[in-house]
């Protein structure tokens, strides 16, 4: 038998795993990924999960029929939105008897010497208690990621501050295509990047929108996060169950290496 080797893995979920077409929460995907990640926590791995969504959920929960486009008005969707979605979670998670805890904070923080210490103590000692936390931009604050980001960079930036080993990124799509797959039935899925080349960034440009970031802000935060020496899997949040097969170390979606 193989000797286990203990990870801690950041997994970031975007709005557009998290949602239906509706705008509403997609129950049935929060459910699965919840379920992975609990068993993930129940192997010995340390799991730290970065979730966009509030704002979708909030719009669900106020039953507006479209997205804000105000700034004052997906800050509040928000503020509505985390609540609702910090509930969901600790009820999926509590089903396999995992405490789950919410981190909240802003670029700010996160630039301030200070402050990067707390919450790198903060987080060490939420995995030691056996806490999965649960970490998403304090988006009735501050709006960077909530207007342009989709929290693409800030699971980088969570990653590197925890020192994980993997950084695991769900979106819509398989992961990063040559070109657009939505407008060209030849597109072809790159497995892995070596390096994030002009090449790359143009494919990205060509991938698709998902969420408000798309995949220019995902290769922006691969780039940030491979530097600090962590790989990143970009892969397809429709079966979280695969995640399970990138620790065993098999391809799945695009790897960019480390």
């Amino acid at each position: 038998m193989a000797e286990f080797v203990k990870k801690r893995i950041v997994v970031k979920v975007g709005t557009s795993t998290l949602t239906h077409g509706t705008g509403k929460t997609n129950i049935a995907r929060v459910e699965k990924l919840s379920t992975v990640l609990s068993d993930l926590h129940n192997m010995g791995h340390e799991v730290i999960l970065v979730s966009s969504g509030a704002v979708g959920v909030g719009v669900g929960k106020l039953g507006l029929k479209e997205r804000p486009t105000t700034t004052k008005e997906l800050q509040a969707a928000a503020a509505i939105g985390q609540g609702e979605l910090m509930f969901l979670y600790d009820k999926m998670f509590s089903q396999y008897g995992v405490i789950v805890s919410q981190l909240l904070f802003t670029e700010e923080e996160l630039s301030d010497e200070t402050s990067r210490a707390h919450l790198v103590d903060t987080f060490n000692q939420l995995l030691e208690f056996g806490s999965i936390p649960i970490v998403n931009e304090n988006d009735s604050v501050s709006v960077d990621e909530l207007l342009n980001g989709d929290n693409d960079v800030l699971s980088a930036r969570v990653a590197e501050l925890t020192k994980a080993d993997i950084l695991i990124m769900l979106t819509d799509t398989d992961g990063l295509y040559d070109s657009n797959p939505s407008e060209n039935e030849n597109a072809r899925l790159i497995e892995t990047v070596d390096r994030i080349t002009p090449e790359i960034e143009k494919a990205a440009g060509g991938s698709g929108r998902a969420g408000t970031g798309g995949f220019t802000t995902k290769i922006n935060a691969a780039r940030l996060a491979t530097s600090a020496g962590i790989p990143v899997v970009i892969m397809n949040g429709k079966k979280p169950s695969n995640i399970y097969r990138i620790i065993e170390g098999k391809s799945i979606g695009t790897k960019f290496l480390a």
